[in-house]
């Protein structure tokens, strides 16, 4: 009786195997993606909604983060925000063809030897210090690159296409990156060579102008105070006690003994609104913008290709971290002062205008990062209202 039953037990899991062998089936519950608060859309290829609570639910359920071939993708730990913005999976193309061990994918600008042992070569620093610069200004950029420690790491973006004569005159311009392209601004510059891949072994991206007097900036001392106070994105305060170039009240340097400050309550023609909002708080100016690695993605992506002079960002840089009153602020201890030299305006052709019509294209970016902003808000309500719908 009971080597029947044996029996019996050893046929029917024989039997089982055969069927799931015959009619492989996922075994995985494959609820509606739509009913869940993570999931965007009715189907298998939903995307998946900021926040880092709802970006870690949503990593474990992989029914939601599957294609039409079953493979995996990856959702990006991109920076979340208040806005709850849609997060596309991201895929690395071509790595797919690999062994994924051997899948690298990210790099850095630091310098290699050609020569010896490349575990022996000298480590990537901790930071970047990217300028825009042309030869006119060699005296100031030389001045402030004195200012960062060897922990940083430099990269020249030249305007003008003279690079020879750095080496020339400077001895740390052998140790730096040189990119030449005559008559562009430094936003074009920031969206084609600091892609996050190439720059993610850097805790924090200087992206500077040229012009900026650094008398009384130290970039260690500066990284202490942003990572003591937690600022994602963050400037110098800016000195206009001798003349000093200013723009908003909010980034002007207080002389009070602040290490930092957040928040302005008023000012000439700028803050006259509600103070939640920029440039009254969670705002810095382009000039001398400093980002965390988690925030620089997510700003890196608002950077239009197009639109070369970088106008309308620094309204929207509060779209890439979470609480940009706390995460977002103005250094006081560590000030420049901003000279403000037209040498982008001199860029322009004279014959057509030089740098007023330089200035006129700047205005009219700005008009249009606007539109496609407000655009890409009202699709991305729309496509919210659509699933919301879809779930219901």
């Amino acid at each position: 009786m009971k080597g029947n039953s044996i029996l019996k037990s050893f046929w029917t899991a024989a039997f089982g195997f055969f069927i799931g062998v015959t009619f492989p089936v996922q075994i995985t519950p494959k609820f509606p993606c739509a009913g869940f608060p993570w999931c965007v859309g009715g189907d298998a290829n939903s995307t998946i909604l900021s926040g880092s609570s709802i970006l870690q639910l949503g990593r474990f359920w992989a029914p939601c983060l599957r294609n039409s071939t079953s493979t995996l993708e990856v959702a990006p730990v991109l920076q979340p925000n208040a806005t709850s913005e849609i997060v596309a999976p991201a895929k690395l193309k071509g790595a797919d063809r690999l062994p994924p061990d051997i899948v690298v994918s990210e790099s850095d600008l630091h310098l290699r030897r050609l020569w010896g042992n490349p575990r022996e070569d000298t480590p990537t620093r901790k930071y970047l210090l990217a300028l825009t610069v042309g030869y006119s200004e060699k005296a100031n950029v030389n001045a402030t690159v004195h200012r960062f420690s060897d922990n940083f790491d430099v990269v020249l973006f030249h305007y003008d296409g003279r690079i020879n004569e750095w080496d020339d005159e400077f001895e740390w311009s052998k140790q730096a990156i040189h990119v030449s392209a005559r008559k562009q601004a430094k936003w074009w510059y920031a969206k084609r060579f600091l892609q996050p891949s190439v720059v993610a072994p850097y805790e924090y991206i200087f992206l500077w102008d040229e012009d900026l007097g650094v008398e009384h900036f130290d970039g260690e001392e500066y990284v202490r105070l942003v990572r003591k106070h937690g600022l994602e994105i963050s400037q110098p305060g800016l000195d206009v006690s001798g003349g000093g170039k200013r723009q908003y009240e909010i980034t002007i340097r207080r002389d009070d003994g602040s290490e930092v400050h957040r928040s302005t309550v008023g000012g000439p023609v700028n803050c006259t609104g509600d103070v939640h909002q920029p440039p009254c708080s969670g705002f810095v100016e382009i000039m001398a913008p400093v980002f965390s690695r988690e925030a620089w993605p997510c700003a890196w992506h608002m950077i239009q290709n197009d639109l070369v002079h970088g106008w309308g960002l620094d309204a929207n840089l509060r779209r890439c971290v979470d609480e940009p009153e706390e995460r977002m602020g103005v250094v006081d201890a560590q000030y420049v002062v901003h000279r403000g030299v037209p040498t982008l305006g001199r860029q322009g052709n004279p014959e057509t205008g030089g740098g007023g019509k330089v200035r006129q294209r700047s205005w009219a970016e700005w008009g249009m990062f606007k539109v496609r902003l407000r655009n890409a808000e009202r699709a991305q309500a729309q496509a919210a209202a659509q699933a919301q719908a879809q779930a219901s």
